[in-house]
């Protein structure tokens, strides 16, 4: 199989520099190039809290600001040696996953996944299973310790 776009979302944890290295070997390996994708929260998001809208735009707005100049200093330290591409876009991460998977269109996405277990799941849910279940590429899912 011939892989040359490497979808890699991150959520810029501490677990988002694993994720990098795995996505840095296999574009190296197979000279692809890696799209860094971050989702920042939707004002629909938010549309359900009790709270006044000009407040929810505002919060929307400064996540997504301050995403910027992060993802660009993760890109900058973890992706050196690969040719790469960064986003940040606003939705549901799942949602926003697949959609850029199919957009450019991915060979293979590599992502975190958090294993939650319990009620932490039941409440988040799994954004990688979401993805794994409805993708149309191969999905590679990294479990940092």
């Amino acid at each position: 199989m011939l892989i040359k776009k490497i979808l890699c979302p991150v959520d810029l944890g501490e677990h988002s520099p694993e994720v990098a290295k795995y996505a840095v070997a296999i574009a190296s390996a197979m000279k692809a190039e890696v799209e860094i994708l971050y989702v920042a929260p939707s004002f629909e998001e938010y549309a359900t809290f009790q709270t006044p809208a000009d407040l929810v735009f505002g919060l929307v707005e400064t996540i997504t600001a301050e995403a910027h100049a992060r993802l660009n200093a993760f890109v900058s330290e973890h992706f050196k040696d690969v040719p790469t591409s960064a986003q940040i876009v606003n939705g549901y991460v799942a949602d926003e996953i697949l959609k850029e998977a199919e957009k450019l269109p991915a060979d293979l996405i590599i992502m975190a996944t958090h294993g939650r277990r319990g009620l932490d799941r039941l409440v988040f849910g799994s954004v990688a299973e979401k993805v794994i279940k409805a993708s149309l590429v191969p999905v590679m899912t990294i479990r940092p310790e």
